[in-house]
């Protein structure tokens, strides 16, 4: 199978029919109708974690979660089992972890991350898929009594070139593996019927590895499904935040060589062309909306100072609030390529890469799991639902939001000051024992949701016609 070209990752008409347990997974291609109405956002205070956003003060009490409105004891004593359970598997989870910490391995190369933890979940009796669908993704099932709704959760791979894991995926990994585990222990203590999924999903890192899963029926047959991602700070913080939709535009330009110092009247500068195009789009930021984001570089400049460059390459990302508000920025950009192409004379050629949508987090969901961190470990989740002020990091798992619901906590770790999320400090910091108890806390978390999912039929439905209006945008 055949990876998509890459897309970046975090850290960027509608299916309206209700899906049975065998039905394909919907892909919606286009934000929901009102969001294109979403203005610009000022930063505020929000301690919200996105990916690659900054908390501009320590979390505190002012903005608590929205408590769901059933919470029962039945509930509550089987998140209770959950916990258990993730406690007692702690020690070996932490060291898949701390594995995967020292093996890092980039997109769709996560070989020795796939036998690792597929041979875990061997040991502990799931039902495994290896390779499923990709090279480097798996796919973990656990089933209970009889029919029921399916759970499903997902373990990130990749690491990031030079730094590593310094985007905490071995602790994304691992608190999908503990809320699998907890899930299943309360499934069968306190016989709840449905089914747990667990997906090993490579390449978030720039190859939009959930995207291809999508197109490959990987998520068919889920009724819900999570993810937790760590960022930057105290620990007892986090937060439900949507994220930039995010696609990469090629673009390479031709002249003609020339010696530089002896006939370069008769060559066509490439590399002129591209600073013509770093320094318009430099300029223009100062016309763009507060959250959109463009960031590029020059990937070859040219192969010596005395030759006239004949051929340059730049490679940027573009991120927005929405998949509309994205299809306009790029009507922005993609002309400054080709008034640089005319300026110098050059010829251009402009390309895009598969797109990662915002990423739209279920309500009912969001709530669930918020509720839980409170009564659980007393951590407040603010959950904002239309807030882009916190950062602007993407994520593949904005596409899956499109597809069904979905919800992507995130889930703060100490942290260097000034050295967060794709820094090689960051690397040591999401290894230590400190947010390893961290991505405990949000396994258990994501289990309770999964309880309630399966648990009760009437909070399935909430969280299917909550999405369903979200998609026709009802809640913007």
């Amino acid at each position: 199978m055949s990876p998509a070209p890459p897309t970046p990752g975090c850290f960027g008409g509608f299916f309206r029919r209700r899906h049975s347990k065998t039905s394909s997974v919907a892909t919606h291609q286009h934000a929901p109708r009102t969001t294109e109405k979403v203005e610009p956002c000022i930063p505020t205070h929000s301690h919200a974690n996105p990916c690659c956003g900054e908390w501009t003060l320590p979390p505190v009490t002012d903005a608590l979660p929205a408590y769901t409105p059933i919470r029962s004891a039945f509930n509550e004593k089987a998140i209770d089992t959950a916990r258990e359970e993730i406690l007692a598997k702690a020690p070996a989870l932490q060291e898949v972890s701390l594995f995967m910490f020292d093996h890092p391995e980039l997109g769709y190369k996560e070989y020795k991350a796939h036998d690792k933890i597929t041979s875990f979940l061997e040991d502990e009796g799931f039902e495994v898929e290896k390779h499923f669908l990709l090279p480097t993704a798996f796919k973990a099932t656990y089933t209970h009594g009889r029919g029921g709704k399916t759970f499903g959760l997902n373990s990130e791979l990749d690491a990031l070139p030079e730094i590593g894991h310094a985007c905490g995926h071995p602790l994304i990994a691992v608190a999908g593996l503990a809320a699998l585990l907890g899930l299943r222990a309360a499934m069968k203590k306190h016989d709840i019927d449905g089914t747990v999924v667990l997906l090993g999903t490579p390449a978030e890192e720039g190859g939009a590895g959930k995207v291809e899963l999508l197109k490959l029926g990987g998520y068919k047959g889920m009724d819900a499904c999570m993810m937790a991602h760590p960022g930057h700070g105290q620990a007892g913080s986090g937060g439900v935040t949507p994220s930039l939709a995010i696609q990469t535009v090629n673009v390479e330009f031709f002249g003609k060589t020339a010696h530089a110092a002896g006939a370069p009247w008769d060559g066509i500068n490439a590399l002129d062309a591209a600073n013509l195009v770093y320094s318009a789009i430099s300029a223009m930021r100062q016309q763009l909306k507060t959250t959109d984001r463009v960031h590029g570089i020059i990937t070859n400049g040219g192969q010596a100072p005395n030759i006239i460059p004949e051929h340059t390459q730049m490679r940027y990302f573009v991120r927005a609030t929405t998949v509309p508000a994205l299809e306009e920025l790029k009507k922005k950009i993609i002309p400054c390529f080709e008034a640089a192409a005319k300026a110098t004379g050059c010829e251009v050629k402009i390309w895009t890469e598969v797109m990662t949508n915002d990423l739209r987090n279920c309500k009912p969901l969001a709530e669930e799991y918020a509720a839980t961190m409170m009564s659980q470990f007393n951590i407040p989740v603010p959950t904002l639902f239309h807030d882009w002020s916190a950062g602007g990091g993407s994520t593949d798992f904005g596409n899956v939001t499109y597809a069904l619901p979905s919800c992507h906590p995130h889930f703060g770790i100490p942290f260097t000051p000034g050295r967060a999320n794709h820094t090689p400090e960051f690397t040591d910091k999401a290894r230590q024992p400190a947010a390893h108890a961290e991505a405990w806390k949000a396994a258990v978390g994501m289990a309770s949701v999964g309880i309630r999912v399966l648990a009760d039929e009437s909070f399935a439905k909430e969280a299917r016609k909550w999405w369903e209006g979200d998609m026709e945008g009802e809640f913007v």
